[in-house]
């Protein structure tokens, strides 16, 4: 037997809004309007029919609403479903959101048993379930995406776990090291992202469902049931928290922010190395466009966008932070604005994600340019110093000091170090000897980087074999 009253059936004209009884006029065009969230929230209609159908069936359960009306509720929520998926279902902006846009098609289809559905449960608690869901949902996917990418670099590191290139600091030549060192930088840094989202996921696995307007609910529900109907770990302890705050949403657009900030960076050297001036790599046709009036060029366009989409990542971070930085508990209209912007920060973060999967693994390498430019620039003048250290027992300021002179005889005659002769050593520091020279070349200067951590081969193929074996131990 059900515990709810008969009720009067829902009543759906488009003039008449779900708290009808308390207004006697309905709502200016201009309230209407502003009211109106139904143009972008209709992207959780998913969620929402999802969160709906648990709580019908907890209802159920729980002997609030009969078996009979639960049955008609979720088969009536599966009808509108497949009318939103097929394009035939029609919202209206004077039903406000995507709530009751639902609710109000429900009770088209099944009549009173629609009005039942509402019973324990308030619209505050309703879009912070869904909500949740879909910001789970997309956490999940940008880890998924991010493993693509993480793959993508370990492809190339270990392709290019020899190829010699530059390593910079200020953008200027300063040590030797190897491409796929350079890529496996990228492989630390994403591994991170995806820590990110999955601490991020952690914190927001509880199930707001069932905390109502604020209070909780009088009515005998089981919150643990619908929480593990949605998929979370458990529900909420607390109904004002649950319904008033959104730091879920500002947990995933932080860690998106950073995501993103890697991507730009990423992106900016792809734009840097494809240029004449470096040409050290080359974006394939599907990843770069051409000049209106230019016929030579190739733009690196794809990776120019991907530096551009951080704006409007970091820019959806500070616009809900400002929404949310002066409410007072518990639900206040504001919080209708937390949407739009995460929506748009998730759709760009996971388009830029997967464009740069694409450019990485298209991308093709110039290694004779890469080492021509890692022997400019002096750059193994450190291994010099190191060498004395090592072999001659030169305190390192001493060495350093011995290394800058060298250097110097090497730019007066315009000629790298390892084109200066013994004697031109010894001039400088009589204990050089002639073992110097096994250390001056780039090739030799990487292979002695074997320190853990280090740009050595060796230490590129056993880190990419580490991660690969991470990524299989996380199964996902």
């Amino acid at each position: 037997m059900s515990k709810a009253g008969s009720g009067k059936t829902l009543q759906t004209g488009l003039g008449n809004k779900m708290w009808g009884g308390r207004f006697a006029s309905g709502p200016d065009a201009i309230m209407e309007a502003i009211n109106a969230s139904i143009d972008f929230d209709r992207k959780l209609y998913a969620q929402d029919i999802a969160g709906s159908k648990a709580h019908a069936r907890m209802l159920a359960r729980q002997g609030i609403i009969t078996a009979g009306d639960a049955d008609k509720i979720v088969q009536g929520l599966d009808t509108i479903a497949s009318e939103i998926e097929a394009g035939s279902f029609e919202f209206s902006a004077k039903l406000e959101d995507i709530h009751m846009n639902v609710e109000a098609r429900l009770a088209e289809l099944i009549g009173e048993a629609a009005g039942r559905l509402h019973t324990a449960r308030s619209r505050n608690d309703q879009v912070a379930v869904d909500f949740r869901i879909w910001v789970k949902q997309q956490a999940a996917l940008c880890r998924a995406l991010l493993r693509e990418l993480i793959e993508a670099f370990l492809d190339k590191a270990e392709a290019h776990a020899e190829t010699v290139m530059p390593g910079f600091t200020h953008l200027q030549t300063a040590q030797p090291v190897t491409f796929g060192h350079h890529c496996m930088a990228y492989v630390e840094m994403f591994a991170r992202d995806r820590a990110r989202l999955a601490d991020a996921i952690t914190r927001m696995d509880e199930c707001p469902l069932g905390a109502a307007a604020l209070a909780g609910t009088g009515f005998d529900i089981d919150r643990g049931f619908t929480a593990h109907e949605l998929g979370f770990r458990e529900p909420t302890r607390n109904s004002l928290d649950s319904v008033s705050d959104r730091d879920f949403a500002m947990e995933f657009l932080t860690s998106a922010s950073i995501c993103a900030t890697h991507l730009s960076r990423l992106a900016e050297e792809i734009v840097i190395w494809s240029t004449p001036q470096f040409a050290f790599v080359r974006l394939s046709d599907k990843f770069s466009t051409g000049s209106s009036i230019m016929p030579q060029k190739r733009n690196p366009d794809a990776a120019e966008l991907v530096r551009a989409k951080t704006g409007r990542i970091n820019g959806a971070l500070v616009a809900l932070m400002t929404v949310m930085k002066g409410l007072p508990l518990a639900y206040s209209k504001d919080m209708q604005e937390d949407k739009e912007a995460v929506f748009d920060a998730a759709g760009n973060l996971e388009l830029a994600i997967r464009a740069m999967t694409g450019m990485v693994a298209d991308l093709t390498v110039n290694a004779e340019a890469m080492k021509l430019a890692a022997g400019s620039g002096y750059s193994t003048a450190t291994d010099l110093a190191d060498w004395l250290v090592r072999e001659a027992n030169v305190p390192f300021r001493e060495a350093h000091y011995i290394s800058g002179r060298a250097v110097a005889l090497a730019e007066s005659r315009g000629c790298g170090l390892a084109d200066l002769a013994l004697e031109d050593f010894k001039g400088i520091d009589a204990r050089i000897d002639e073992r110097v020279f096994d250390v001056l070349s780039v090739e030799k200067s990487v292979a002695s980087r074997t320190s853990f951590g280090g740009t050595a081969p060796q230490n590129v193929f056993a880190q990419a074999q580490y991660w690969r074996k991470r990524l299989a131990g996380e199964g996902e």
